[in-house]
């Protein structure tokens, strides 16, 4: 009889030299310019929550796949350093390190490995964390730390996200010019000189490490381009309608998770479109309900959200542009 010749498993499918576990350090590489900022940034404390989201999300996954899926490990593809890495990324440095243990925990044991690993979520775990820490508990997740470095083991100062002061200033009955000096200027968003979560501060560390996986061919051109792009105009549409209202679009491109989540987050190959079409559809609908709940959600950042919600979409814009099959 002979034997099944067949092996299926699950996504991502590429057909190239690259590998799952390849593909996953070359993402971890091109984080380590925004890492590096965010530590001379904040400081070791995000030393301390860095290592203890990956550690967390290895052990959970090892423990799940030890005792209760009993399969083979794939502990050291990188796929669950990657989630603990983009975890850590999107939380606050001064974060009780217990939470982000829970957090680590979500995003390996309910957003993944309750699906059956790798290739088989439809949400990106780590956001699936982040999102949940947020909802659950929301003073710490928005309490965030200045762009102070604290070397000394002191106590972190906090202060509101340049988002936050929008939004609530605004709110408040402000206008966009006179909350201009209380905001960091485009250099300082720039270069990371502002309040946040610490992996989301420097857009230009995160284009440099997008700029590498765009040359090693991790990532395509689609989903960046129509995610900031449509972010960019349709933020503009609103700062045309009323600039003393709604800020300019530089400024949403520039804060908040828009450059992470639309370099790093948006681009997951296991929970995105996998058509040239479906990425710039699916990138566009993250700008745009991103725009949405910053200017009408109760939160001041949508992206973390419009990901989520664009992931429950991915099958869909599988299944309407999918290629013609040969007859």
């Amino acid at each position: 009889m002979r034997e099944n010749l067949l092996h299926v498993s699950g996504s991502p499918h590429v057909h190239s030299q690259d590998s799952v576990k390849k593909i996953m350090w070359s993402v971890v590489i091109a984080l380590v310019p925004a890492f590096v900022v965010s530590v001379l940034v904040f400081g070791l404390p995000v030393l301390w929550v860095t290592a203890t989201s990956i550690g967390t999300c290895l052990a959970v996954e090892y423990l799940i796949q030890r005792f209760l899926l009993k399969g083979k490990s794939t502990l050291w593809d990188g796929s669950a350093v990657i989630t603990g890495l983009l975890l850590a990324f999107n939380l606050p440095a001064n974060l009780p390190l217990w939470l982000v243990v829970i957090g680590g925990i979500v995003s390996i044991g309910i957003a993944k490995m309750a699906f059956g690993g790798l290739g088989n979520n439809p949400f990106n775990p780590a956001l699936v964390g982040r999102v949940f820490l947020l909802i659950s508990f929301p003073v710490q997740m928005t309490t965030w730390p200045k762009a102070i470095a604290t070397w000394g083991g002191g106590d972190i100062i906090t202060g509101p996200t340049p988002l936050a002061l929008l939004k609530e200033g605004v709110k408040n009955g402000d206008t966009v010019s006179s909350l201009l000096p209380e905001m960091p200027s485009y250099l300082q968003m720039l270069t990371g000189q502002m309040g946040g979560s610490f992996g989301e501060i420097s857009a230009i560390a995160l284009l440099a490490g997008a700029l590498f996986l765009l040359i090693r061919k991790v990532i395509t051109w689609h989903i960046p381009v129509a995610f900031l792009l449509s972010a960019f105009l349709f933020s503009g549409i609103f700062w045309l309608v009323n600039p003393e209202v709604y800020a300019n679009p530089c400024f949403h491109l520039l804060t908040g998770g828009m450059m992470l989540g639309a370099l790093f987050m948006a681009t997951d190959m296991v929970t995105s479109p996998i058509t040239p079409l479906g990425m710039i559809i699916f990138g566009c609908g993250c700008g745009i309900l991103t725009i949405l709940i910053r200017l009408f959600g109760a939160y001041p950042e949508g992206c973390s959200f419009a990901i989520l919600i664009m992931n429950a979409v991915v099958p869909l814009l599988n299944r309407w542009f999918k290629p013609k099959s040969f007859a």
